[in-house]
């Protein structure tokens, strides 16, 4: 029987205008009766994700930041953390700075931000970054802008930067054939830090093995939750090279997919069944 469940947001638990259907809030509530956990895994700041999860009726403990950060939020409980290198995050900041794109550091307390916007989770820096970082710990940067070709060359001398990786990023910066969007990003946090790395420590903390664990998700962020877990699931709008990296395809964030993996749990009592 599968004990925990780790679900990415955007193009997998919400569908493509926004939104949790209610077929996936039911199917969420009815696996959480049965003991299992339900774990909310994003790239997303913590408020935001304590949001989803709540909006969901997933469990209690959420992981952030791409896996840089693991929360009990009905207990106000860190599980694990792993921040960036300060002086990765001042090299990031005067490169935003230089270049004149936004600057944004996911903390504890909320998300930080180099240039005013009208995003509610949002506080503008108000102090030098030297002392910031001194008295908060940063779980992960986004570098971000309207200008795509601004982002492309930007990643290109982040990429250099020691200790830190790429976590994930507008999906035109990896696929030529995808338009790019209004604002055009790309996540970054410690090397070490990955959704899998997320999943293996809540996986500790609560003593289940990976193997009675299933991941769920549909882009390259997700693949290394789907190399860990007993059960890995691509959604059906994720790419063909990431579908390759799971055991199983589910339908699209649009029909349902994570509600119809779940209903299939609940049918065969914690079992999945293809």
């Amino acid at each position: 029987m599968y004990k925990a469940i780790f679900i990415d947001i955007d193009g997998t638990l919400k569908n493509d205008i926004g939104e949790i259907s209610n077929r996936t809030k039911e199917a969420i509530k009815n696996i959480v009766e049965t003991g299992i956990k339900v774990v909310i895994c994003s790239g997303r700041p913590i408020k935001s994700a304590i949001q989803v999860s709540k909006m969901s009726l997933a469990s209690e403990y959420i992981i952030t930041s791409n896996g840089a950060y693991g929360y009990n939020y009905k207990e106000n409980k860190c599980i694990f953390k792993n921040p960036m290198k300060k002086e990765a995050c001042i090299k990031l900041y005067y490169i935003a700075k230089e270049n004149d794109v936004n600057f944004i550091m996911n903390t504890e307390k909320g998300r930080f931000v180099l240039k005013e916007t009208d995003n509610e989770y949002d506080t503008l820096l108000k102090e030098p970054i030297e002392s910031f970082v001194e008295k908060l710990d940063v779980m992960q940067c986004l570098l971000q802008d309207k200008s795509f070709e601004k982002i492309r060359n930007l990643k290109l001398n982040v990429e250099k930067i020691e200790n830190v990786g790429i976590k994930n990023q507008s999906k035109a910066l990896t696929n030529p054939n995808e338009k790019p969007r209004e604002v055009t990003y790309f996540d970054i946090a410690d090397e070490k830090t990955s959704k899998g790395f997320g999943a293996k420590k809540i996986c500790e903390a609560l003593n289940i093995d990976l193997k009675d664990a299933i991941s769920i998700g549909d882009d390259y962020n997700d693949v290394s939750m789907f190399n860990i877990t007993g059960l890995s699931i691509a959604m059906g709008n994720a790419n063909d090279e990431v579908k390759s990296k799971a055991k199983y395809v589910t339908l699209t964030n649009n029909e349902d997919g994570v509600a119809f993996i779940l209903e299939n749990l609940i049918k065969n009592k914690g079992e999945f069944i293809c």
